[in-house]
């Protein structure tokens, strides 16, 4: 923590004692920073790995926190079958990447919703584990504790679905035409959707995994171009589901009726 951090967290601790000269439960300084990041995880997507976190809404003593200006990304990239020695030994990690709160875009590669935040981290290699950290900062600098680690091994990437969209006056209508999974079993899709050709946000349209070959699309404007990718779903024998390669990108528009 720097100096100017301290300080304000001696300050806050001088308040809390001080505050209209009523006796109250002593918070220490270590209590003043905010609470760690939670719902920690990593799994791969295509050949890049997908992270995922909830920001936190308040600070260690239980208090709404106000000034939550970021989070650092930290990662330990291992061979796959190395032990990790210390998962929560920050020494052990190097800085990945640092977000801004308010400077957070909303694209391919970051997308916030509410306080969930997710990250593609297109940097891996197939054959490695990748472990990653989060750390919460304030205005002020101040930092709080690491989330519990995050760790997905890295394989070479499943092969994409091809991916058909046929338009009518209500809906557009996608099929999905599968791949045989490598190492593994297909158990369904997730759709991703967007006007603005080639930019796909992280989220897919489905909520739950898309497990029929068949999804009428009829939630979409009239008048107005839609483009499509799929990413077949593939449950690996260890159990852990990984996303495949992006399907071809196909495009729809409701019809006048007829």
């Amino acid at each position: 923590m720097n100096r100017l951090g301290s300080c304000a967290v001696v300050a806050a601790v001088l308040v809390n004692l001080a505050a209209c000269g009523k006796k109250g439960s002593l918070l220490y300084p270590d209590m003043l920073v905010p609470d760690s990041a939670t719902d920690v995880s990593a799994s791969q997507s295509g050949a890049a790995v997908k992270v995922q976190f909830t920001l936190p809404e308040n600070d260690r003593a239980g208090r709404k926190l106000s000034d939550l200006a970021g989070v650092r990304i930290s990662r330990q990239v291992l061979a796959s079958q190395q032990e990790q020695v210390c998962r929560a030994c920050l020494s052990d990690y190097h800085l990945f990447r640092t977000l801004y709160l308010d400077l957070l875009p909303d694209d391919s590669v970051t997308h916030r919703s509410g306080s969930r935040v997710q990250l593609v981290d297109g940097e891996v290699t197939a054959g490695k584990r990748y472990v990653y950290s989060i750390v919460p900062f304030t205005k002020e600098g101040i930092s709080g504790p690491a989330s519990v680690p995050a760790t997905t091994d890295v394989l070479p990437a499943q092969l994409p679905p091809a991916l058909l969209a046929e338009s009518f006056p209500t809906e557009i209508k996608l099929t999905f035409f599968g791949t045989p999974a490598e190492n593994g079993s297909l158990i369904g899709y997730n759709l991703y959707r967007t006007m603005s050709k080639g930019q796909y946000a992280l989220v897919p349209i489905n909520r739950e995994v898309i497990s029929a070959t068949v999804y009428p699309d009829n939630r979409l404007l009239r008048g107005v171009r839609y483009y499509y990718s799929a990413r077949a779903l593939v449950k690996l024998g260890s159990g852990v589901v990984v996303e495949s390669l992006a399907s071809n990108e196909v495009e729809g528009k409701l019809k006048d009726d007829e």
